[in-house]
């Protein structure tokens, strides 16, 4: 079961509605006393239905929930998506400049403030979740991607794991490194993260930098699976056959 409803992020869009999704098992409905973990996903739009996903394609969540039987709620929001480069600047942590875009003012840590500090609670006091941070993981593709890295080191009291599809780690590498090596993390820490072969050589030495915060990631002593998918594409079609890798990741006991 999914259930959609508008959301605003006020400090970043003001009254500006968004639409903000959750996935229930199909047990939530006749096990009254069961609680359930959370999945939070960045790009929300593109989660669960074709019809709402930016090219038209989205990850099949549903279908592959729906499928294994995976007892897990997913909460997911919708980007930003003004032209003004809005998807860029909320999902980035840090500034970057880029020929492409341009200067990008960074406001990662606004919009997780707000998943941490409002939208947790807000599905937390709603529905049946397991609130604590063993039982509260952090996904996306790209530039979400990035956030969920990012979530996991700079709210590492909330997200026990995350799973990182294709990062952006060519918006800024320095600061992401930085932060790598300089945050405090939990070694029981959890880190899905890939890269599609075909989208290696999308954006110069990417395959030198996803090494290097490979190695980086790996002498932080946290718990890191790390693919270089074959054929791998940068787009949702290729995301969603890593789902049963990335879930499995996560929820591996």
């Amino acid at each position: 079961m999914i259930k959609k409803w508008n959301v605003t992020i006020p400090k970043l869009t003001g009254c500006a509605e968004r639409r903000a999704y959750i996935y229930l098992p199909d047990s939530y409905t006749y096990q009254n006393e069961s609680r359930y973990p959370v999945l939070y996903m960045f790009d929300g739009h593109n989660v669960f239905y074709d019809e709402d996903a930016t090219y038209g394609k989205c990850w099949g969540m549903k279908e592959y929930m729906d499928y294994t039987c995976t007892q897990l709620i997913i909460a997911a929001v919708e980007c930003n998506h003004s032209p003004d480069h809005g998807r860029l600047k909320e999902y980035s942590p840090f500034d970057f400049s880029d020929p492409k875009f341009g200067d990008i003012e960074g406001k990662g840590r606004l919009t997780m403030d707000w998943i941490v500090n409002s939208f947790k609670p807000y599905i937390d006091q709603r529905y049946r979740t397991l609130p604590d941070r063993q039982h509260t993981f952090i996904a996306g593709s790209s530039m979400g991607g990035l956030m969920s890295l990012y979530a996991l080191f700079a709210y590492n009291h909330i997200f026990s794991g995350a799973a990182a599809l294709s990062p952006s780690l060519w918006t800024n590498p320095p600061e992401i490194e930085h932060m790598i090596q300089t945050k405090s993390i939990r070694r029981d820490t959890v880190l899905y993260m890939d890269y599609g072969s075909n989208e290696l050589s999308n954006h110069s030495r990417m395959i030198q930098e996803y090494s290097r915060v490979c190695g980086l990631l790996l002498g932080r002593k946290l718990h890191l699976t790390s693919r270089i998918v074959p054929n791998g594409n940068h787009c949702e079609a290729s995301w969603e056959k890593q789902i049963p890798f990335f879930m499995n990741t996560l929820l591996y006991d």
